[in-house]
């Protein structure tokens, strides 16, 4: 498998993570955090709860922020988390990571770092393997710039 300069695989926790560091794809296009969200839920809202983001409330250096998610799961065959999409609405590309789950990740978690351009909203999207979406958003306030500063 060939993995391009601006993707990258990682493993985490049982988990996967498909990093999309400002890829070209058309799955990433400029300003695009509601349709990416959009594509993921399949048009469908999603509910507060159930994801937890951490994140620093001020982010003093754009280019290495701490961020962390967990969402409430059993994560048995009957019940578990399939996919986490995790998105920056203020980047130039707002896909971040898309964490993918199954039973035996034992949990649904997973901590890296991102890079933020600005002071905006980092959202977390949870798909459930009954088809439920859940949802938690933070507000990180940037002081030096991230991705273009």
């Amino acid at each position: 498998m060939t993995v391009s300069r601006r993707e990258a695989l990682a493993l985490s926790a049982g988990a996967v993570a498909v990093l999309a560091f400002g890829s070209a794809g058309p799955a990433f296009a400029k300003n695009d955090s509601d349709d990416l969200i959009k594509a993921f839920t399949g048009g469908k809202t999603p509910t507060k709860g159930k994801v937890r983001l951490d994140l620093p409330d001020i982010a003093e250096n754009g280019n290495t922020v701490p961020l962390a998610f967990s969402v409430e799961s059993p994560m048995t065959d009957a019940s578990h988390v399939t996919d986490v999409l995790i998105v920056a609405d203020g980047n130039p590309r707002a896909g971040v990571a898309t964490f993918h789950f199954s039973p035996r990740s034992g949990v649904a978690e997973a901590a890296t770092r991102i890079r933020l351009a600005e002071t905006q909203n980092v959202i977390a999207v949870a798909k459930m393997n009954d088809g439920s979406l859940f949802m938690d958003t933070r507000q990180v306030k940037v002081t030096i710039g991230g991705c273009g500063g």
